[in-house]
């Protein structure tokens, strides 16, 4: 199975292809679309990498192939510019969960 990604900018995209990850770069919601589209139907690619940029614009269209299809798997990554999580991101995850402050 191939990985695919889906980025908001050319670097992210590059960078990946270094790595021999295939993608595509889209900057409005139906390029977006039409990529994500392109990719969930390649049988061959198991994984959708989204930068989390693309992600926070379009969450309806990655929950949308995230609740109907066990494959491909969607997985948002951070771009060149870093996480947009905050630096707790792991505690304040585990406080929302359980209720256990670390």
């Amino acid at each position: 199975m191939k990985i695919f990604c889906v980025s908001d900018n050319t670097d992210t995209k590059t960078g990946l292809r270094l790595a021999g990850i295939s993608g595509a770069v889209a900057h409005t919601g139906p390029e977006f679309e039409a990529e994500l589209k392109k990719a969930i139907g390649d049988r061959s690619i198991g994984i959708i990498l989204v930068t989390e940029k693309l992600a926070k614009e379009f969450p309806d269209m990655i929950d949308e192939v995230r609740l109907t299809r066990s494959l491909p798997l969607v997985v948002e990554i951070p771009d060149r510019h870093g996480t947009g999580r905050s630096e707790n991101f792991i505690a304040d995850y585990v406080h929302g969960a359980i209720g256990l402050k670390l």
